[in-house]
């Protein structure tokens, strides 16, 4: 017994630090897949004079991160079999930073455009990438490491949006603003640069759980429209909220401020949400909670007087925790790394699409109406959408079961 006692011991001591490396990388990694889309926000209306860029490369801009997270989103785990998880997450850092670079450099909005492209592209597969390394790795810690994931994701997303533009006054100079977020990505390929020692054994059976056969998975889809759900209601507030304030009386620099509130409280929530929710196999109960604090949020917002929108703000910051248990939803709902990448792949592809329309849908519902009664009643219908879907996907239930289930049926 003690010779197998020291040799479980040896074995732990040799896991710890590797353990302790991808914990590393993971924290990095997320920091940066936000970098390229909040950094932008700020300094539009400057971009778009420097480069002469039109409002329809404006308007393309702003969508570019949908398209990148869908259309990359959907190809990574046919990359990630080919190359390897660690060597594809490294090659999608190294391309992020590449993208950030180049686009802070240049004059051109074609340039600027596709080099955007380019490090979107990194950030949509370090989005399917990382909840398949949090399952083949840390399979018993799932919640834990989702909360870490999150909590990262949502602080490089903070930092982006609140330093780009006092670096740019400091500066005096928006490339340099810009091309710091660069620096950042290479700080982040260092660990990944360590793990590919440690490169994994690719999924032969990973082609039984693409992509193209969740097209017919119920569960996969429920998930997917959830994910797609919150990402729009996510879309839609930090695309208008400021405008909803500023047409109820508020300046632009208190918008700005319980903007700036709502988006520092994704922080504590993502750090809540999935710690609380990972303590139980059925999610259904958080899923309930979350849209009841939307429903309360938004009712304040539409309703009650203007001067208390920050406490309905609040509400709603506090239902913004359906995107980590959506994250979280995609390794609980699957037994395999294999079966994550796809259903993460699949989910944050479609949830994206779905997510794509919504700022669009309330600008087209606010400019036929003038008001905010319809882009309400439209973020209603999303919260209806949300809790079917997510009642359905938060029971403790697996994808690969669904599927044997289908088979025997069938058979």
């Amino acid at each position: 017994m003690s010779v197998l006692a020291q040799e479980s011991r040896e074995s732990r001591n040799r896991t710890a630090p590797l353990a302790w490396l991808l914990v590393l990388g993971i924290v990095l990694a997320a920091l940066n897949l936000r970098t390229g889309v909040t950094s932008v926000g700020p300094l539009l209306d400057q971009l778009a004079a420097a480069l002469g860029m039109s409002s329809v490369g404006t308007g393309l801009l702003t969508t570019l991160p949908v398209l990148a997270f869908a259309s990359v989103g959907a190809i990574t785990p046919t990359l990630s079999r080919r190359v390897g998880e660690h060597r594809l997450l490294l090659l999608a850092l190294v391309t992020l930073g590449v993208g950030l670079l180049v686009r802070s450099m240049v004059g051109s909005a074609p340039v600027f455009l596709l080099s955007s492209a380019v490090a979107l592209s990194g950030g949509a597969v370090g989005n399917v990438l990382i909840p398949t390394l949090i399952k083949r790795h840390f399979p018993a810690r799932t919640g834990i490491m989702t909360t870490v994931y999150t909590t990262a994701l949502a602080a490089g997303t903070m930092l982006a949006a609140a330093a780009t533009v006092p670096i740019e006054r400091a500066s005096g100079d928006w490339h340099i603003a810009l091309g710091v977020w660069a620096a950042l990505a290479a700080v982040a390929a260092i660990p990944w640069l360590a793990l590919l020692r440690s490169e994994p054994e690719r999924d032969t059976g990973g082609r039984e759980a693409g992509i193209g056969r969740l097209v017919r998975s119920r569960l996969a889809w429920m998930i997917a429209i959830y994910f797609g759900t919150q990402s729009m209601i996510a879309y839609i507030m930090f695309g208008w909220l400021a405008t909803i304030l500023t047409d109820g009386g508020y300046s632009t620099s208190e918008a700005g401020l319980i903007l700036g509130v709502f988006t520092a409280l994704n922080i504590p929530v993502s750090i809540a949400v999935p710690m609380v929710a990972s303590r139980f196999r059925d999610q259904r109960p958080t899923v309930v909670a979350l849209v009841a604090f939307y429903v309360v949020g938004f009712l304040g917002l539409w309703f009650a007087p203007i001067s208390t929108a920050m406490v309905w703000v609040v509400f709603v910051a506090l239902g913004m925790g359906s995107f980590p248990l959506a994250l979280m939803m995609l390794a609980l709902r699957t037994r395999t790394p294999g079966a994550t990448a796809a259903l993460s792949a699949f989910g944050q592809s479609v949830g994206y699409l779905i997510a794509g329309a919504g700022p669009l849908l309330v600008g087209v519902l606010r400019e036929t109406t003038g008001g905010w009664a319809l882009p309400y009643t439209l973020i209603f219908v999303v919260l209806v959408a949300q809790l079917v879907t997510g009642l359905y996907a938060g029971r403790n239930r697996y994808l690969e079961d669904e599927r044997e289930t289908a088979a025997r049926m069938a058979g």
